[in-house]
């Protein structure tokens, strides 16, 4: 059984933001068509379904390193910002996309709280990810010859 570690993350996160799309609990606030991801960015995100995706992304980062709080996940999500001539220093995510994701997140039962150290990826969450990521690892033995003997 592949794990998340073993498949290309942008295939990872495509699929299971795919799949979050089904989901009822998890959609987009109203806000989300008009607001920039954080004060690096200069416009809102092209992609309409972004919010299913960063939630993904989300999810599969708290896999990889949590617990992880908001404030952590804003250093991550962050970027550079020029200011005039100036050189470019990094700018933190906004806090309010990243909270609001992961409170669905957990009422979805992918995520759970751990008081005074951030959220984790509870073992439904732990599932979904673990058999997707083997759904993929298949397919990527199926495409690509030379990995078989890897399978």
């Amino acid at each position: 059984m592949a794990k998340v570690y073993d498949v290309p993350a942008d295939e990872l996160i495509s699929k299971l933001a795919e799949q979050l799309k089904k989901d009822k609990k998890i959609e987009p606030p109203s806000w989300s068509a008009f607001v920039k991801t954080g004060p690096h960015a200069e416009r809102m995100p092209q992609n309409k379904d972004w919010w299913f995706t960063r939630c993904a992304s989300l999810l599969r980062k708290i896999y990889l390193h949590g617990p992880l709080g908001v404030s952590d996940l804003q250093v991550a999500y962050g970027g550079r910002k020029r200011i005039g001539y100036n050189l470019a220093h990094h700018k933190d995510s906004g806090g309010a996309i990243i909270r609001k994701a992961m409170h669905q997140l957990e009422a979805s039962g992918y995520l759970v709280k751990i008081h005074g150290k951030g959220r984790i990826v509870s073992s439904e969450g732990m599932k979904k990810l673990d058999r997707l990521a083997t759904e993929i690892h298949k397919e990527l033995i199926k495409t690509a010859p030379q990995l078989q003997r890897y399978a």
